[in-house]
């Protein structure tokens, strides 16, 4: 006789301590992240398609001032913001037009737009000096679903979304039109945003309409999986409530539904994928949100959130996209007020750490995906 043993359940099993409290807003520590994380690993840059060919745009990355170019031909570049020269700043705009060159504002040096010198205007370089040797710092770039990221580090790791590569295969991601943006800027470290993500704790008490749309939310769960007595017997149905399909305030679709989506896929209403430390990505059944961090400081996060459409839906005779996200950015609303006020507390002196709860799985492996950083940002510099 074959033994189906029941999935395992994803509670912890203990009660273990948070990061510090100075993790969220000492300088030093900050810091630490800036050049153990946010340099090292692939950060969200944009949309593809709202970088049109013949332009360059200043960006900034991990404290460091960064330049993305996309030629007449629509290839993509990316480099450090600094001429070889003296280091002067290449660009001052956040857009620029670029032609067949990127040409510094200060001495005219020029580089080709696959970071190559290719003249030094009038200058008169000595025998000594090689062109060569004197091309931009380049930045690794990745394009994925119509996505930028930028790697900062000499070696990029691998580019792994949580749910794989192919998790967002059955929508047309690359055709998606940018319909709107909403942008914010919380007074909170990037990391309680993160560990509100992955906590449902909070919902009953954060989020009323959010549960009435996700009715286990309610419970204060993320997942049928977590709540008391689950065995992984009863078969899936649908997370949304009855009649609703979609992160809309009604939960009707705006527009058509991806015609490639599994029967899972729609009856789930919404999938996430998590690409740590600067992006998160919702895609539903009619449209996608693709949500980004970007830390100003130890105690200070930029969050910008993109609602991306079909061109089709966009073109609806009186179609607003502004109405259709209003669901969506309210619950971000609330996230942020929520985080705003987990960094106001984080600031007793008597708060030295924290306890996670069985329910907060997820967030034990955001703070060990931190630590685990931190940790080879030290070891290669010892």
């Amino acid at each position: 006789m074959t033994r189906h043993d029941p999935p395992a359940s994803p509670l912890l099993t203990h009660c273990p301590e948070t990061l510090p409290a100075r993790a969220y807003y000492d300088a030093d520590w900050f810091g630490r992240e800036e050049r153990a994380i946010w340099r090292r690993n692939w950060v969200y840059a944009g949309r593809l398609a709202d970088l049109a060919p013949g332009t360059m745009r200043r960006i900034s990355i991990g404290g460091q001032n960064l330049l993305l170019c996309r030629d007449q031909a629509g290839a993509v570049t990316a480099f450090h913001n600094t001429c070889r020269h003296r280091g002067s700043e290449l660009c001052g705009a956040e857009d620029r037009k670029l032609g067949k060159l990127i040409t510094c504002p200060y001495h005219a040096w020029s580089y080709a737009t696959d970071g190559r010198l290719v003249s030094v205007a009038h200058a008169t370089p000595t025998e000594d000096f090689r062109f060569e040797d004197h091309g931009l710092f380049a930045v690794h770039v990745q394009q994925w679903n119509g996505f930028l990221y930028l790697c900062l580090a000499e070696t990029a790791p691998a580019f792994a979304p949580d749910l794989g590569l192919h998790a967002l295969d059955n929508w047309p991601m690359a055709e998606l039109v940018t319909g709107h943006r909403l942008v914010s800027e919380l007074a909170c470290n990037w990391k309680i945003f993160w560990e509100n993500y992955n906590e449902c704790l909070h919902c009953p008490g954060i989020h009323p309409g959010l549960c009435d749309m996700v009715p286990v939310y309610s419970r204060g769960v993320m997942s049928a999986r977590e709540l008391p007595g689950w065995d992984g017997s009863a078969p899936a149905g649908p997370v949304l409530k009855p009649g609703a399909e979609t992160w809309t305030k009604s939960g009707a679709p705006c527009g058509p539904v991806f015609a490639g989506l599994t029967d899972a896929e729609r009856a789930a209403g919404f999938t996430f994928v998590t690409l740590y430390p600067a992006m998160f990505v919702v895609a539903h059944v009619d449209y996608v949100r693709a949500v980004s961090l970007a830390p100003l400081g130890p105690e200070r996060t930029r969050l910008t959130a993109e609602w991306l459409f079909p061109r089709e839906t966009l073109d609806q005779p009186g179609f607003d996209a502004a109405a259709v996200a209003a669901f969506a950015a309210r619950v971000l609303m609330e996230d942020g007020a929520a985080c705003e006020m987990n960094q106001r507390g984080l600031r007793s002196e008597r708060f030295a750490q924290g306890r996670l709860m069985p329910q907060e799985f997820d967030i034990l492996a955001f703070h060990d995906w931190v630590r685990r950083q931190l940790a080879a940002e030290e070891g290669e510099g010892a």
